[in-house]
């Protein structure tokens, strides 16, 4: 599909301040003679210095030192004048240049009760209690139309063909034989993306080519490899626990085979990566996805070949991955070319996956959106970081989301392109029930299992049964069981993090009262009151 034109994926915000320092100010300044640089009446003046000749001496200095101003001055406008001119480029190619942005910047009350020493930090107000009118006004318009599936399959023909309507009967993972061509003895991943910037999945590419030639069977005549899908998928949310979920997932014989955690393909690396003159670079085709899981497929393969040590059964090898970006990311649909009048994604990548796959086992993992915001700001700001800081930031964002509100829907501003790139927080990441019900509208609710992080510290092992029942997975063995739950937790707050504290009161107040109207549809959507997190 044609491109529109570029964008840079991330941002950062510096804040400046200036201050005088030591200024060197009396009360009779002005009742002085001021002496300038060619003033000559000096009292410390030599004697016999030739008076004539001294200044034509400080003259001459005057013009070097002048020169080296001016000099100065030139560059520093013409380095300014470049770099001005590098925005407008980039904004013009943006498709910003000319257009107005869909919420303009609008000053915002924030009322949230008393007030308190951190309300003096924004100087402004934020009507909450109306703002939440608003998002509940909204959620009417929350529906979306799925798009039919052939209009889904003609966005790129090429994916669908790849990938066979049906797969093996007998084999648990989404799996496929696929005609080989050419000569054996080509590398199958020299050209994998992945491995090209993965050392560790390239090893695993040295370690699969030795082996390339178990994965190949005869049919007919033929030469076929096999090839899977994910058998299922954690989509999110970030900073929700699927990085310490995933890891103890591989501990399972039947899952530990697989490479990459967060390939991020369906989202992000199918349309490739931005480049500012050329737009969508180095696309990842679907070829270069499926090789993420061929370890398992050499593995099962080996099964149905009847050359299994018997250390698992190959039909019960399960493959997965846990891109943290799946449930919400669709911004890549903004820069395609056809796109520029649409408010809202056209197509999502849940579209993608189930016109390919209608059977694949879902799993969310979310948390007290207000900590979650909390600790995606920790991890992924990288200087500067406070709770003040935070503050300000969450009343910037609040302020920016109200003010989209005003002019559009509420599923137009969780997935508008430009309001998430200018909000200094990931503040739309927590509204879960839009992303949910989005997840919804083409899976059906038993194929989804959404757990909630705060029940998964409070009780792993219960937890774990729960996912490991939903895989159709077990029973396991003491030892496999000791190790699922005994392994550290994984990914959790940094040592330099956790000095800053927590979030202001303020902040958390803010937060609660306007996440509320979003976790209280949530609830009602999945029928479980834990998912309120009020005011917690």
């Amino acid at each position: 599909m044609p491109l529109k034109h570029n964008k840079h994926w991330s941002h950062t915000h510096s804040d400046y301040s200036y201050r005088p320092h030591n200024l060197p100010l009396t009360d009779n300044f002005g009742k002085r003679s001021v002496r300038t640089f060619v003033d000559f009446r000096h009292t410390n003046m030599p004697e016999g210095l030739d008076i004539k000749g001294f200044p034509l001496l400080c003259l001459i200095n005057l013009t070097c030192v002048s020169k080296v101003k001016v000099v100065s001055f030139l560059v520093g406008l013409v380095l300014m004048f470049l770099i001005m001119a590098s925005y407008l480029l980039m904004w013009d190619r943006k498709g910003l240049l000319l257009s107005a942005f869909p919420h303009p910047f609008r000053p915002v009350v924030i009322m949230t009760g008393a007030t308190t020493a951190e309300d003096s930090l924004d100087r402004s107000f934020i009507d909450v209690k109306t703002l939440v009118k608003m998002i509940n006004s909204n959620e009417k318009n929350t529906s979306r139309k799925v798009p039919d599936e052939k209009d889904v399959i003609n966005t790129d023909p090429r994916f669908f063909s790849v990938i066979p309507r049906h797969f093996l009967p007998h084999v648990k993972s989404p799996c496929w034989y696929e005609e080989l061509s050419g000569d054996l003895g080509t590398d199958p991943y020299k050209n994998n993306r992945f491995s090209l910037r993965s050392k560790s999945f390239k090893n695993v590419c040295d370690h699969m080519r030795a082996r390339f030639h178990q994965n190949v069977c005869d049919i007919d005549g033929k030469r076929f490899r096999l090839r899977c899908l994910p058998y299922f998928y954690i989509i999110g949310q970030p900073k929700c626990g699927t990085t310490d979920l995933f890891h103890r997932l591989l501990m399972l014989p039947e899952l530990k085979f697989n490479t990459i955690k967060e390939p991020h393909w369906w989202t992000r690396k199918r349309f490739g990566y931005i480049r500012f003159k050329k737009g969508f670079q180095e696309r990842f085709p679907i070829e270069d996805y499926l090789d993420l899981f061929d370890l398992a497929a050499i593995n099962i393969q080996v099964g149905i070949s009847g050359n299994s040590s018997g250390e698992h059964c190959a039909n019960e090898i399960i493959t997965g991955e846990a891109s943290a970006s799946t449930m919400w990311d669709n911004q890549a649909w903004s820069y395609l070319r056809g796109n520029e009048e649409q408010t809202e994604p056209p197509f999502l990548a849940q579209d993608f996956i189930h016109a390919v796959q209608p059977g694949a086992k879902i799993i969310i993992m979310l948390r007290d959106p207000v900590e979650r915001l909390y600790s995606d700001y920790l991890y992924f700001t990288l200087a500067n970081k406070s709770a003040e800081d935070f503050h300000q930031k969450v009343v910037e964002c609040v302020q920016l989301f109200q003010s989209c509100l005003s002019e559009r829907s509420l599923r137009s501003c969780v997935y508008n392109t430009n309001l998430f790139n200018v909000m200094p927080v990931r503040l739309t990441l927590g509204m879960y029930f839009v992303f949910v019900l989005d997840w919804l509208t083409v899976f059906q609710r038993e194929q989804i299992l959404v757990l909630r992080l705060e029940d998964y510290a409070a009780n792993l092992r219960k937890t774990l049964k729960t996912v490991l029942d939903f895989l159709g997975v077990g029973p396991l063995s003491e030892q496999v069981e000791a190790s699922l739950t005994k392994r550290p937790m994984s990914n959790t707050r940094r040592a330099k993090d956790r000095i800053l504290g927590p979030m202001l009161p303020a902040t958390r107040i803010l937060l609660s009262q306007f996440y509320q109207p979003f976790n209280s549809k949530l609830a009602s959507i999945l029928n479980k009151k834990a998912f309120l997190w009020s005011f917690s």
